[in-house]
């Protein structure tokens, strides 16, 4: 019987308790034989018929770890600072905790050099269909020429690099927040997923770059009034970096009813990417320009970071109603938006600089949010 709706109570009076946990959407594990077919669909190129009987036989091992739900199959124990010590944690979770942490400790270094995380957050580019590159990077490696001029270290994360490159892969969020805070881990326990080959997460090394950055810049078209599918997938992953819980001992896992015992118990909310600045040239043709580039002003307000002026803060239409087949000779002609485009570099430069020194800060960080979340 579906539970997504609790059965009444005798008592109307009677309080809802918060650790009821809704079930009844999931449907069931596939068939082995629908397993099969969806395992199969990888190898229907012709060249891998000379080693069907092989493929038969990794197809029986996937089929176990599935249905046994392997999600993490090499694990060990958490160790003394986590809530449960001896709690089995997944190996590969625990590397990319280790490597964030060092990456933290990099970013809090006074003798460092500055990093600007420039990120691209269009689909396209020219190593496949459309062959062509997008204005989204070409307006990047303006910003990226600007802050080394400038003395800072750019560290370009091009998200296209999910339709062109084999394997690249952003796994979407799966919500747990909405289930509870605690139960979103520090950075994202969700994956990988072996049993369900959700594999190859490239959040673990987009974490690491975002916590090692002094400051974000990020660079995006605008797809049907929003923003592009690979730079919102990464948003959402995110979504652990505000709120989330560094130790999933305390949750035993996915356990729904602890994190949420937890949260009512009262819950902190930590900003782990708090107190870097950001910058952000948001680009379109027609329409959604403004309203993208607000969106993403208050998402990363949101997360504590800070915004490097109004300078640094650009929307533009780029052949405003002109044939998309132009829109790049477009381009070469609007020296403004390029020259923006650097004045958006150069005032995050700017900020980093004052943030490192001390002198700029969060108003946030240093009041207490009535409803935090």
């Amino acid at each position: 019987m579906s539970s997504i709706f609790p059965a009444p109570v005798s008592d109307p009076s009677e309080e809802f308790k918060p650790i009821w946990i809704r079930t009844g959407q999931a449907q069931n594990q596939l068939t082995r034989i629908e397993f099969g077919m969806r395992f199969r669909g990888s190898f229907i190129d012709p060249a891998f018929r000379a080693e069907d009987a092989s493929i038969s036989r990794l197809e029986e091992l996937a089929w176990q770890a599935y249905h046994e739900g392997r999600k993490a199959p090499f694990t060990q124990k958490a160790g003394a600072e986590y809530a449960d010590p001896n709690y089995e944690l997944s190996t590969e979770w625990i590397a990319t905790k280790q490597s964030l942490a060092a990456a933290q400790l990099r970013w809090a270094e006074t003798s460092t050099p500055s990093k600007v995380l420039l990120i691209c957050g269009s689909a396209r580019n020219d190593g496949t269909c459309p062959g062509e590159v997008s204005k989204s990077f070409r307006l990047l490696q303006i910003a990226k020429e600007t802050l080394e001029q400038a003395g800072v270290v750019p560290d370009v994360l091009d998200l296209s690099l999910l339709t062109s490159e084999y394997g690249r892969q952003i796994h979407p969020c799966k919500g747990c927040a909405s289930t509870a805070m605690p139960l979103c881990h520090w950075p994202c326990s969700c994956y990988p997923n072996h049993a369900l080959n959700q594999t190859n997460d490239w959040m673990a090394e987009i974490y690491e770059r975002w916590t090692a950055a002094h400051a974000v810049i990020i660079v995006s078209p605008v797809y049907w009034y929003q923003s592009p599918s690979p730079l919102k997938l990464m948003i959402d992953r995110l979504v652990c970096a505000d709120g989330g819980n560094p130790d999933p001992t305390s949750t035993s896992g996915k356990k729904a009813a602890k994190a949420k015992e937890i949260e009512m118990a009262g819950w902190s909310y930590p900003q782990h990417l708090a107190g870097r600045a950001y910058g952000l040239i948001v680009h379109g043709d027609v329409a959604g320009v403004d309203d993208t580039r607000r969106a993403l002003s208050d998402w990363l307000d949101w997360m504590g970071l800070i915004d490097s002026g109004t300078p640094a803060l650009l929307g533009r239409y780029i052949g405003y109603y002109e044939p998309y087949a132009s829109s790049h000779d477009t381009l070469d002609t609007d020296i403004a938006i390029q020259e923006e485009t650097r004045n958006v570099a150069r005032a995050v430069a700017k900020a980093v600089v004052e943030l490192r020194a001390g002198r700029l800060s969060a108003t946030q960080a240093h009041l207490s949010r009535p409803r935090p979340k």
